[in-house]
C-alpha cells in the first residue's frame, strides 16, 4: 500500500505515469520529500552522483560553465525529473542544478534505486526506458545552446 502523502505525489507525477501500483509502492519506500530556497545549488558540475529528485514544484536551472560565462541548459520544474546520472555507477554529475525559485521534490537515493532495478527487472527496465528519455532531452538542450554559442560567433557548422 502507498503511503498517502508520497504516493499520491508519485501516482500524479509525470515521470510516473502509468506504472503499475507495485512498482509505485516499491518507489514509495525509497522516497523522502526535500526543499530548496531560491538561488541554491542542488548539486555540482563534477559531483559524485547521489540523489535523483522528482520535482513537485519550483524551477531549476541545469548549467554548465563556459569560458567566462555560466550558460544554461535547460530549466527543469513541476513535473520534470532531475539527477539521471544519480541511477548510473559511476557517472558524475553533468551539469550545475541552481534553483530559480523555491523547489518542492521528492528524492531517491540513486544507489538504492539502482539496486532496486538490478534485483526486480520490470521495475530497472521502466525506471530505466524513463530515464533515457530524460538523456535524450537533456542532449538535445546541450546540442540546442551548443548550435547558439557557436552561431553567435559567427563559425560556420563543418
Amino acid at each position: 500500500m502507498i503511503p498517502t502523502a508520497v504516493g499520491a505525489a508519485l501516482k500524479d507525477h509525470p515521470f510516473l505515469e502509468g506504472v503499475p501500483e507495485r512498482l509505485l509502492d516499491k518507489l514509495s519506500q525509497l522516497a523522502f520529500e526535500v526543499t530548496f530556497e531560491e538561488d541554491q545549488i542542488i548539486f555540482r558540475e563534477g559531483d559524485p552522483s547521489s540523489f535523483f529528485y522528482l520535482i513537485l514544484s519550483g524551477l531549476v536551472a541545469l548549467e554548465l560553465a563556459a569560458p567566462g560565462r555560466v550558460v544554461t541548459i535547460q530549466t527543469v520544474g513541476d513535473g520534470e525529473e532531475l539527477g539521471w546520472s544519480s541511477l548510473m555507477s559511476r557517472v558524475d554529475k553533468q551539469f550545475r542544478a541552481r534553483c530559480m525559485k523555491p523547489v518542492k521534490a521528492l528524492a531517491f537515493d540513486g544507489a538504492r534505486v539502482a539496486a532496486e532495478c538490478e534485483e526486480d527487472h520490470e521495475f530497472g527496465y521502466l525506471i530505466m526506458r524513463r530515464i533515457l528519455v530524460t538523456v535524450a532531452e537533456r542532449l538535445r538542450s546541450t546540442r540546442m545552446q551548443v548550435l547558439d554559442v557557436y552561431s553567435a560567433r559567427g563559425g560556420q557548422i563543418k
